[in-house]
């Protein structure tokens, strides 16, 4: 009880001493609030990113894996001219996506690889478009809609037909109020020089999502028309798998690790000269991404929680001065050190919860400005906010002990004395 009635008092002596003390209190306040809305911000938007991306690979198949040249996932930093491990990996070709298509435990086998081009319509005219060479039945795995048109067909694949599927921004970019279906564009990659016109077949409409609003402008290639007649390089292609629904993922791979093994004529004690992609891999290497990210973000607003400390010491110094010969008298009616220590403990903290609860005000209110204005659900998370709680008490109570520790320290009868 006697612990309850010092806590209940230090609370009513800190409210006391923040409204006699607006300014020197509202500065303190202010400098927690920015390293606690920093946090609760920074939360917010790593926890919205990692769950659009988790609704990505749902929809997409969460049991999909790719077979890839290198493992994206383990990049290992060379020195001077040491070459990577996967430098003299083969690529991945078309005829190995079609052979491990016809597994019985793959639903499709999509072959694809990313490429830069340019396309020239009339007057108009566009660079640094970001396409991807694939396989005919890729919109099954895309999140979205056709808006126009259609998806080109496995014999026109086969064919080569210099078909492309253009993003609703860049339709209306390269086209306006026009329908593209049926027009021509000219489209070039890299620096080859090479150019040829292309049909537009369809116009397609992403779900909108973190990457939507990212990159608007994109176009859709068949893989063997981008090779054979704009010429481009399949050097980082990969094969997208998806499993039927029947198979476990874990018996897929290990068709796919065995044909491919076989393809390549690996000896037994030879290791795979390609790597297996997981959605998972993914994930774990962005939640690695991330949490290093929110430690560094973290180690930045620790800089206003440290104003907000220093604000603390100076704040509670004062009123230790200021109350010395009340000091003194509750000592002379028999108040140990601890109550007093924890008096002042109790004041600091208040101090530091105040600016704590600002600061979780700010980071809501700036999680929801973000979910408005960009696709990314940003939403403070349970934890944040324990979190944000947790460090303004720390704050409070380790540059409050100082102030704390001297207002216990000071001895009765010069406190009394004390003018």
């Amino acid at each position: 009880m006697n612990r309850l009635h010092t806590l209940d008092e230090g609370v009513s002596i800190a409210l006391d001493s923040i409204g006699a003390n607006k300014l020197r209190s509202g500065l303190t306040i202010l400098g927690v609030a920015i390293g606690v809305g920093v946090v609760m911000m920074i939360a917010a938007m790593v926890t919205g990113i990692r769950e659009s991306i988790m609704v990505g690979f749902e929809a997409a198949g969460p049991d999909n894996f790719a077979v890839v040249r290198f493992d994206l996932t383990s990049v290992r930093i060379v020195q001077g001219n040491q070459r990577p491990p996967w430098w003299n990996r083969p690529r991945i070709e078309p005829e190995e996506a079609e052979r491990l298509a016809r597994l019985p435990g793959i639903e499709a086998a999509l072959y694809n690889f990313n490429l830069s081009t340019s396309m020239t319509v009339g007057a108009r005219s566009m660079g640094n478009i970001q396409s991807t060479a694939y396989g005919s039945g890729w919109p099954a795995y895309t999140p979205g809609k056709f808006v126009a048109g259609r998806d080109f067909t496995p014999e026109e694949v086969r064919q080569s037909r210099p078909l492309v599927v253009l993003s609703v921004p860049l339709s209306k970019e390269l086209f306006g109020d026009l329908d593209p279906v049926g027009r021509k564009i000219r489209v070039s990659a890299g620096r080859r020089g090479v150019s040829e016109a292309f049909s537009v077949v369809g116009v397609f409409q992403n779900e909108e999502n973190i990457f939507s609003a990212a990159i608007k402008h994109w176009a859709i290639f068949p893989h063997t028309s981008t090779m054979k007649r704009l010429k481009a390089s399949n050097w980082q292609a990969g094969v997208w798998i998806v499993p039927r629904d029947s198979v476990k993922q874990a018996e897929v791979m290990d068709q796919v690790i065995g044909t491919m093994r076989s393809m390549r004529g690996l000896r037994p004690k030879e290791d795979n000269d390609f790597s297996i992609l997981r959605s998972a891999q993914i994930i774990e290497a962005f939640n690695k991404f991330t949490g290093v990210f929110f430690l560094v973000m973290l180690a930045l607003s620790s800089v206003g929680l440290l104003v907000g400390g220093i604000g603390v010491i100076g704040i509670m110094m004062i009123s230790v001065t200021e109350r010395t010969r009340e000091i003194g008298v509750r000592k002379a009616v028999g108040a140990t050190r601890q109550e007093i220590l924890l008096q002042f403990l109790v004041e600091s903290a208040v101090l530091t919860l105040l600016g704590g609860a600002t600061g979780m005000a700010l980071g809501a209110g700036a999680a929801k400005a973000i979910a408005a204005a960009t696709p990314i659900p940003a939403a403070v998370p349970l934890w944040a906010v324990a979190a944000a709680l947790l460090m303004a008490l720390v704050t409070g109570v380790l540059f409050g002990i100082i102030p704390a520790y001297r207002a216990s320290r000071l001895d009765p009868v010069a406190a009394l004395r004390y003018e």
